[in-house]
């Protein structure tokens, strides 16, 4: 995204600009009326709530991101303000975007087209091109059994080196190995069936819990799929 950053709310720098499609990461106390009074204080700028997802949730916090159509880009900062006014609540990132993202319809999208491809290293770079523009990433790579990088997508993606040391590392915990945690720049999956992993990179955007079970799912979809086409 282009633009300069307030480092404390990833707010980008003012522009104006027409209609505003913004999606805003918020941490925000888990009781009842706290979701309530965030989109409240989003109405108090003119803002419109097109759609929430829930990224995770915890015993008392919930990481919610909230897609928001906005009159002018230069209402961002005191949407901030007044959102991060409701007693607990933070906001941890705000992106500009030209169009709303479907979770449920991209991941229903990725299947369609992993499941179509007629070869496995079209698979391969399906996969790593698809998980790479589903999830923002900055970059997406897979390495097979040897800890080879078969394909890889992004802008500027780590030398092998270090997706292999990545890979080595990954593996050693067995909570990141499955994609269930990690660090919140990295997201991984395996497919089991083929002893490969899949690294997704992003940075300044953390990797949340529905993120991590949702790039499971799709590694399970690609594993199935390699193992149809082998035959």
């Amino acid at each position: 995204m282009d633009g300069s950053s307030d480092p404390g709310t990833g707010v980008p720098g003012s522009r104006s600009d027409a209609r505003a499609h913004v999606l805003v990461r918020v941490w925000l106390p888990d009781r009842p009326g706290a979701l309530g009074l965030v989109a409240s204080r989003v109405g108090a700028v003119d803002g419109d709530i097109v759609g929430i997802d829930v990224l995770e949730r915890g015993e008392t916090v919930a990481v919610d991101e909230f897609a928001v159509e906005l009159d002018n880009v230069d209402l961002l900062e005191l949407m901030v303000r007044e959102i991060e006014e409701v007693d607990g609540v933070s906001v941890e990132e705000v992106r500009v975007v030209g169009t709303f993202p479907d979770p449920r319809l991209d991941a229903l999208e990725s299947a369609a087209d992993l499941c179509g491809v007629g070869s496995v290293p079209e698979l391969h770079d399906g996969l790593v091109a698809q998980t790479c523009r589903e999830f923002l990433a900055g970059w997406s790579a897979l390495l097979d059994g040897s800890r080879a990088v078969v394909a890889r997508d992004g802008a500027a993606p780590p030398p092998d080196e270090m997706l292999r040391a990545l890979a080595a590392g990954t593996a050693a915990s067995p909570l990141v190995a499955d994609g269930i945690t990690g660090p919140d720049d990295l997201a991984v999956a395996t497919l089991d069936g083929h002893d490969a992993t899949l690294l997704v990179g992003r940075d300044g955007h953390p990797f949340r819990r529905r993120e991590r079970a949702q790039l499971r799912a799709v590694a399970r979809i690609a594993d199935r799929t390699w193992t149809l086409l082998d035959r």
